[in-house]
C-alpha cells in the first residue's frame, strides 16, 4: 500500500439514535457496561450513525449511509433517532458535495441502520435511490442471506425497501459484488486502492474497508467500549465467532498501524490499538468527534 497525498478522508454523521444497551453489550452485565454509556430510562444508550467519505480527483467513495428519514414517527420515537430532514443532503452539503457526487457506494451490510439512507421518498411517496450516480459495492454472499436470513435476525434486514433499489441497481449494471473474503475493492486514484476483508459472527459476510490509513470496523466493533474482545453485541448471529474475528482484526490493525473507524461511538470517531502488558487490546488513542473540522480527517 502507498502513502496517501491528495486525497481527503471525512468521518461523516447524518444523525444519532439509540439500541437497547443491554442487546448492544450482549452477555456484559449493565453494572459493568454502564460505567462506559448511560443509558436512559427505557434502557437505550446513544448511538451515532457515522460514514467515511473518501474524496480523490476522480472518485468520491461513501462507505454506508445511515438509517433514512422515511421510515415514520413511530419508528423514529422506538429509536430515538435525530436527524434532519434530508440527512444525506445536509451532511454532504456540509463539505460541499451532494448525493450525486458519490461515485462509489460501499455497504457494509444490509442491516436496516447501514442501508436505510440509500433512498428516500419522492412527490410521489415512492422510494428512490439518491445515490444515483454510484456504483454500489456488496458482497454477494451477503446480499443472498439477507434475503433470507434466519428468524432471529430477519428483522434487522428491511429487505422491502433496499432490495428494490438493489434490483434497480443490477439492471442498470451498477452494482459490484465481491465474492472472496479479502481484496482490492477499487481504485481510488491511480495510485491508491480501497481494500476489504470480511468478518463473520454478527453477520455473514461483512465487509469492512480500509486504506494505507484508516480501516472502518462497522458492526464487528461498533464503539470504542467494543474494543475488548468479550465486549461483544447481543445482536450478533454467532458470539463466539465474532470474538474470533475481532482477535485477527486487532492483530492486523496493530501490524497494519491502521487508525480505527467506529461507526456507533457517539463521542469517538476513531482510536489507535495496542495491547497492554497483559495482552489485552486497548485504544492507546482516541479522538473525539467534536475536535473535527466538518469532519476532515488530518
Amino acid at each position: 500500500m502507498t502513502t496517501q497525498s491528495n486525497i481527503e478522508n471525512y468521518c461523516l454523521s447524518p444523525g444519532l439514535f439509540r439500541l437497547d444497551g443491554g442487546a448492544m453489550f450482549g452477555i456484559i452485565p449493565r453494572p459493568l457496561w454502564q460505567k462506559k454509556t448511560t443509558p436512559d430510562e427505557f434502557n437505550r444508550i446513544r448511538l451515532d450513525l457515522r460514514l467515511w467519505l473518501i474524496k480523490s480527483e476522480t472518485k468520491v467513495i461513501l462507505t454506508d449511509t445511515g438509517i433514512g428519514d422515511y421510515h415514520g414517527d413511530k419508528f423514529d420515537e422506538q429509536f430515538d433517532v435525530i436527524q434532519e430532514a434530508k440527512p444525506i443532503h445536509q451532511m454532504l452539503a456540509s463539505i460541499g458535495l451532494k448525493p450525486s457526487d458519490i461515485t462509489d457506494l460501499v455497504i457494509s451490510h444490509l442491516h436496516f441502520d447501514h442501508i436505510g439512507g440509500i433512498c428516500e421518498k419522492d412527490d410521489n411517496d415512492q422510494l428512490i435511490n439518491i445515490f444515483e450516480n454510484a456504483t454500489i459495492h456488496l458482497h454477494q454472499s451477503h446480499y443472498e442471506y439477507a434475503l433470507n436470513p434466519t428468524m432471529r435476525d430477519q428483522g434487522s434486514f428491511h429487505v422491502n425497501y433496499f432490495n428494490p433499489i438493489i434490483k434497480d441497481a443490477i439492471e442498470k449494471d451498477m452494482v459490484h459484488f465481491v465474492t472472496e473474503d479479502q481484496g482490492v475493492l477499487l481504485d481510488i486514484d491511480k495510485d491508491n486502492a480501497l481494500f476489504y476483508k470480511v468478518s463473520h459472527g454478527h453477520t455473514p459476510h461483512l465487509m469492512h474497508t480500509y486504506t494505507d490509513k484508516y480501516i472502518y470496523l462497522a458492526d464487528l466493533i461498533p464503539t470504542s467500549h467494543h474494543v475488548h474482545i468479550p465486549w461483544v453485541m447481543g445482536y450478533d448471529i454467532s458470539p463466539g465467532v465474532t470474538t474470533q474475528y475481532k482477535s485477527e482484526f486487532l492483530k492486523f490493525i496493530m501490524d497494519n498501524d491502521l487508525t480505527v473507524i467506529f461507526e456507533h461511538d457517539p463521542i469517538y470517531w476513531g482510536a489507535k490499538i495496542t495491547q497492554n502488558e497483559k495482552g489485552k487490546y486497548i485504544c492507546s488513542e482516541l479522538f473525539k468527534k467534536s475536535e473535527l473540522d466538518n469532519g476532515l480527517l488530518v
